[in-house]
């Protein structure tokens, strides 16, 4: 198998458009296993689609040397290429002075060989310094080739390639025009995810202008020649492999309003004896099931729908109330509250609209809020149906979740806001509800344990 990491100079650089189309083209001819660097789940979602496999993700704050090592050896089995995209620029991470939640950080564990997405808009030979910029700060990182993105034309590109090639020693191996068709559509926390804007003719038009022209501009034999070889165990993790039979059902939340989930989920769901069944709180009936798990998404975009389904908020209400243990993230915790409040001027509206949620948690939604984008720190109490724990994770929301004055937190966090005043994690009956995202194979503990009391609840 061969393997290569694409990273960027910064954010915006272009690396994921071209990541997702390099991917699909190798993908013609080739097993491709893609990895996402950091606690995202939009960027996947384009690669699963990309390469048919599932995209898992490697981030070295919320996850053990050894756990990285699990996840890239689990995934890469009978590939013929890895594939991993960085996040952000090479060098950013949590810290300042500390290579920790960086792409840096798993450039070096699982030595990859990288290329560095570099903008050069409006630079040329200024462009040779960064690059060699790059390769002084760490020389550890392998940087073995260059894509130069937002290329104006045929000078720009001769000039920028001259003095890289000749200051930095390694090869351009691509330079792509400046197009606004390269760029992907946002939302307020990033891009679409790709299951929402599949099938859509804008949608699919785009990722189809953005593969073709990667393809015309990078040059995919010198990027195959540059790949390393590489030296990943064939066995199977200790932590994927499944050793009892299933003997819990799990109802797992998944359509176009809760989606945010790690591929790491299902194979450590099963490997702890519980069989995922997924369900949609937008379409179905609630399915007889051990235990819940609603993770993140967009419900706001979907508040309608979800109030319109009356069953199912009524079912997942009752179950809570019985003791049936539900894990809600992010989104679900949102669907959890009494309702969602859109203020006036939310996504161009000239009135507040506020939708009917399953009300297991007294309070509400409101949004727009300040938008949080952090890594998260913090301990676990044993009254929550996680049990007791410490854990690392990541919040990204842009709401505030106000709940009543009485709530009981399970979460305290060291790192971090949670819903509020550092708490997190707000319990009732068997139900908790976070902000926290956590990672199934960084907290599978916490995620065992969750199983251990749906099994308890439930007489298996």
């Amino acid at each position: 198998m061969k393997q290569i990491l694409i990273t960027g100079d910064r954010s915006g650089s272009g690396k994921t458009s071209i990541t997702l189309a390099l991917t699909a083209l190798l993908a013609k001819k080739y097993r491709v296993q893609t990895f996402k660097v950091g606690m995202d789940y939009i960027d996947p979602s384009y690669l699963s689609a990309a390469s048919g496999r599932p995209c898992r993700n490697l981030d070295s704050f919320a996850l053990s040397t050894d756990q990285i090592h699990e996840i890239f050896t689990y995934g890469c089995r009978d590939a013929d290429i890895a594939i991993v995209e960085g996040v952000r620029g090479l060098y950013e991470g949590a810290e300042a002075l500390a290579d920790v939640g960086s792409t840096a950080a798993i450039a070096k564990e699982l030595d990859l060989p990288t290329i560095l997405v570099v903008s050069a808009q409006s630079i040329t030979r200024s462009a040779a310094a960064l690059v060699k910029g790059f390769q002084a700060f760490d020389p550890k990182i392998r940087i073995v080739g260059v894509i130069l993105n937002n290329v104006k034309g045929g000078s720009h590109k001769a000039k920028a390639t001259a003095a890289i090639e000749h200051y930095c020693g390694v090869p351009v191996i691509g330079a792509i025009p400046r197009m606004d068709e390269m760029q992907l559509t946002m939302r307020h926390l990033g891009l679409v995810p790709y299951r929402e804007g599949a099938g859509k003719g804008d949608f699919d038009t785009r990722i189809r202008t953005i593969t073709d022209m990667i393809e015309q501009y990078v040059d995919l034999e010198r990027l195959l020649s540059l790949m390393q070889d590489s030296n990943v165990p064939s066995q199977s993790s200790l932590s994927f492999e499944r050793t009892i039979e299933p003997d819990v059902k799990i109802g797992v939340a998944f359509d176009e309003a809760f989606n945010f989930y790690y591929a790491d989920l299902f194979d450590v769901l099963l490997s702890l004896g519980a069989e995922p069944i997924m369900f949609s709180p937008v379409h179905d009936r609630l399915p007889d099931a051990d235990g819940y798990i609603i993770g993140g998404g967009y419900p706001e975009l979907y508040a309608r729908e979800l109030e319109s389904n009356h069953e199912m908020r009524d079912a997942i209400r009752a179950v809570s109330k019985n003791g049936t243990p539900i894990y809600a993230e992010c989104g679900g915790l949102m669907y959890l509250t009494d309702r969602i409040v859109l203020n006036a001027g939310w996504q161009g509206a000239a009135d507040k609209q506020d939708y009917a949620m399953c009300g297991v948690f007294s309070g509400e939604t409101r949004m727009p809020a300040r938008r949080v984008v952090s890594y998260v720190t913090g301990t676990s109490d044993a009254s929550s149906p996680v049990g007791a724990a410490q854990f690392h994770g990541h919040e990204f929301h842009h709401s505030d979740v106000v709940l009543s004055h009485d709530t009981r937190y399970a979460y305290h966090l060291s790192r971090g806001i949670g819903i509020r005043d550092n708490l997190d994690g707000a319990v009732i009956d068997n139900t908790l509800g976070s902000y926290t995202h956590l990672h199934p194979l960084g907290c599978r503990g916490m995620l065992e344990h969750f199983v251990k009391t749906c099994r308890k609840k439930n007489g298996v």
